[in-house]
């Protein structure tokens, strides 16, 4: 049930329909968009920035952006009392898990090709736990998909002869499990919520967090504001941590959790073509491969009924 009443439709319930479905995946894909510059983007703002900082910095700055735009909506600054579990494991997953993880993965050397690694496997993660916490069930061709996909895109960036710690790698599989807990749980809300809002509510329950912290670590912690590092701290702090989430949420209730949530494998080519813009890396037959095998698996996975 859509509209007004679209606050009484049960969370386990699915928007019908194929069109639904391929609107959420455009949505979904939207939100693959925008955060396919994170990476990128915390390297540049790390140059000038404590990796901590970066981490908890850009969720102060997108919990205080959060607030003023619920405020000016007039909506309550906090969500009902009855889905803060759920609103805290999305703030464990993608306001402090994900970025943290990440960050130090990248502090410690991983290459953002490498930490490539980590969406191509999120995708797969997400659909275990949509089928755990939201109660879908993708067929087997949707699954067998899933698999070749991610294995398309990880034995792509490994065999490009990247190599990080085992420390890095760690962080990164802390940074994957994170993200798919917080898409899942956020999927689920956005169900009956916005997805701005889901994110929204979602940052500003951290802020007694996330402000304070970002305060000391300010004070603390060496500081360079140059261009390049505002410009990066600033992208991961609107875009990355909070307008990306927008058509993300809003895809994955529309389109699936698991289904949509298939749009980001697309995401860690999406990466090499902004490293290769910005960073000035270079790529040859092999990406253009492993491109057209995961826009075959993407395409799979929607058209495979959940």
């Amino acid at each position: 049930m859509r509209g007004k009443n679209s606050a009484t439709v049960p969370e386990g319930i699915a928007i019908p329909g194929r069109a639904a479905r391929g609107g959420g995946t455009w949505l979904a894909f939207l939100g693959v968009l925008a955060f396919s510059g994170s990476f990128p983007a915390t390297v540049y703002a790390m140059e000038g920035f404590d990796p901590w900082l970066v981490a908890i910095g850009r969720a102060a700055i997108a919990g205080i952006v959060a607030l003023v735009c619920l405020k000016a909506a007039r909506l309550p600054l906090l969500p009902p009392r009855p889905h803060w579990r759920a609103y805290g494991l999305i703030s464990l997953g993608v306001v402090f898990g994900f970025p943290v993880f990440s960050g130090l993965a990248l502090d410690l050397g991983a290459s953002t090709a490498h930490a490539a690694v980590v969406i191509g496997l999120l995708p797969a993660a997400t659909a275990v736990c949509a089928v755990l916490r939201a109660g879908e069930r993708p067929r087997p061709v949707f699954w067998a998909a899933c698999v070749a996909g991610a294995l398309a895109i990880t034995a792509f960036t490994l065999t490009r002869g990247e190599t990080t710690a085992a420390w890095a790698d760690l962080l990164l599989v802390g940074a994957l499990l994170s993200a798919a807990v917080g898409y899942t749980e956020g999927g689920r809300l956005a169900r009956h919520t916005p997805g701005w809002q889901v994110i929204s509510y979602a940052l500003v329950l951290s802020l007694p967090i996330t402000v304070p912290v970002s305060a000391v670590l300010a004070a603390v912690t060496p500081v360079a504001p140059t261009p390049a590092a505002l410009a990066g701290f600033a992208y991961v702090g609107l875009i990355s941590m909070f307008l990306g989430f927008f058509p993300w949420y809003a895809g994955l209730a529309r389109g699936g959790i698991a289904r949509a949530g298939q749009t980001q494998l697309t995401q860690p080519l999406l990466t090499l073509v902004w490293a290769w813009f910005l960073m000035g890396e270079r790529y040859g037959v092999a990406t253009v491969a492993a491109a057209l095998a995961v826009l075959v698996c993407v395409a799979i996975t929607q058209r495979a009924r959940t």
